[in-house]
């Protein structure tokens, strides 16, 4: 990519999205291009072609989706499958259109099946059932990497996907009906902290493992990909290639927010997928890995909700 090239970030406000943003400045690129939700609309497909076809961008990241931890995802599955196959549809359609050559899918490590080898590879995509709780969620992301792979197959366009694992840092939602795993021990851990508790509840047994990429780190990987000239197409994990259980992440983030209670966890509420740890081999063979340790990635994102919160 140019440093003047036109670049499209949809999601830009999203925790992805926003830290792409950071990224590409920071990396020299002076014509990004983003609309907020009130200013388009990604699930109307007649708004999303009229703006791709009038701003005709070289590049998109495309980080918009509809997100959230276990409860939202088995609550509200319409939404999240829609939301989702739209928004995806949307711009990959519009985007061949209007003659954008890469572009740069955003997905989720839910793609895989729940009971595959670990660490799960690439490959390993639909050779088995998903977890249930995060389904329509999981098949939304699954057609996007498809979409991708047709285009490409068809009409010669170089879009690539990206399967980051779980993710957490500056701008990640903390509202505890519809956070991830971390954002939550934070929020919890901390406001145990302030009213002087002797525990906070935590959902799950404590002993599926997960593993945990730092915000910034996957906006790095995919500004990577893109500046790849060697790579035309793919599905890319990206990880840290280390996992960890809740319970020991749920001891970290005690340490770090400095709460010296127990954790009480509730064994009749799901625990989800029993481990997740991706394969990275085949992003760490070109030449990229994280950077971020998992303890300074948390006292970081406890800093964000701090600055937050005040």
């Amino acid at each position: 990519m140019h440093k003047h090239a036109k670049i499209y970030v949809a999601g830009h406000r999203g925790m992805v999205g926003s830290a792409i943003v950071r990224r590409l400045e920071t990396a020299g690129y002076s014509n990004l291009l983003v609309r907020s939700h009130p200013e388009l609309d990604l699930t109307n497909q007649a708004a999303v072609t009229d703006f791709l076809a009038h701003e005709r961008p070289d590049y998109i990241f495309l980080s918009a989706a509809k997100v959230g931890g276990i409860h939202a995802n088995n609550t509200y599955r319409a939404e999240f499958i829609y939301q989702n196959l739209m928004i995806e549809a949307n711009i990959i359609h519009a985007a061949w259109r209007a003659g954008v050559t890469r572009l740069l899918f955003l997905g989720s490590s839910c793609i895989y099946p729940r009971d595959c080898p670990q660490p799960i590879r690439e490959e390993y995509l639909l050779t088995g059932p998903l977890e249930q709780t995060n389904e329509p969620y999981a098949i939304a992301k699954i057609a996007g990497i498809k979409l991708c792979e047709s285009y490409n197959r068809q009409h010669g366009t170089q879009y690539v996907a990206a399967m980051p694992t779980n993710l957490y840092g500056q701008s990640d939602n903390y509202d505890l009906n519809t956070s991830h795993v971390l954002p939550a021990l934070i929020r919890k851990a901390h406001e145990a902290k302030q009213r002087g508790e002797a525990t906070y509840p935590v959902w799950g047994s404590g002993s599926p493992r997960r593993e945990f990429l730092y915000v910034d780190d996957v906006a790095d990987a995919c500004v990577f990909l893109m500046e790849c000239t060697d790579i035309r197409d793919g599905l890319f994990n990206v990880g840290t290639g280390k996992d960890i259980t809740v319970r020991e992440l749920a001891e970290i983030v005690n340490e770090v927010i400095g709460f010296k209670g127990e954790i009480v966890f509730d064994s009749g509420k799901p625990d989800g997928t029993p481990r997740k740890l991706l394969n990275v081999d085949r992003i760490r063979g070109l030449g990229w890995q994280a950077r971020t340790g998992l303890k300074d990635g948390i006292a970081k994102a406890y800093a964000d909700f701090l600055g937050r919160a005040t």
